[in-house]
């Protein structure tokens, strides 16, 4: 499996690699592959979900 070098910046909206990223406190990742991190924001959104019906469930 090869390292992960894609970082999701959430104050820019940018893909940034890992040798040229912003403040850690901006970045969501590493992701695998830059096409990972576009989607950092949907895949936080999807999984957020899922742990809100799973604690629906739960209760």
């Amino acid at each position: 499996m090869s390292e992960a070098s894609f970082f999701y910046n959430v104050r820019t909206g940018a893909v940034e690699e890992v040798d040229k990223r912003d403040k850690a406190q901006d970045l969501m990742g590493p992701y695998p592959t830059r096409e990972a991190a576009q989607h950092a924001l949907e895949t936080a959104r999807d999984r957020t979900e899922a742990w809100d019906r799973q604690d629906a469930e739960d209760d």
